[in-house]
């Protein structure tokens, strides 16, 4: 887990230090059963590309569909998914929970560009 929050984080640096337009999925609220719990983080490009799971894979697609609009608007949105183990798999597999994701575009300031690499380096040194 702690791998991937470094893959998540080093992927914002990349897009900071190219000038990258990209959004923040974070799970910030379950109920009832999910693949991830609060606090799992996507990264999403202007182009749909992702670092970082925020599921067991059903939901990824749709919100990297939403994060290229939260990127285009630079205007965040909390997106909620009512999971049911029948409609997501079809084969009684999942898990049938409530998932409310806040997806926001990243605005790179000399403020949160510090607390970006701050935060690379507290996970890193784990």
């Amino acid at each position: 887990m702690m791998n991937e929050q470094l893959q998540v984080i080093s992927a914002i640096q990349k897009c900071k230090a190219e000038k990258l337009p990209c959004a923040l999925a974070t799970v910030i609220k379950v109920k009832g059963s999910a693949y991830r719990k609060e606090g799992a983080k996507m990264l999403i490009d202007a182009d749909g590309g992702t670092v970082g799971l925020i599921s067991g894979g059903c939901l990824e697609a749709d919100v990297a569909e939403v994060a290229k609009e939260v990127i285009k608007t630079k205007t965040p949105i909390i997106k909620t998914y009512h999971l049911d183990e029948e409609e997501v798999w079809g084969l009684g597999l999942g898990c049938p929970g409530t998932v409310y994701i806040y997806i926001e575009p990243l605005m790179y300031t000399p403020q949160n560009i510090e607390e970006v690499d701050e935060c690379a380096k507290a996970i890193a040194a784990f």
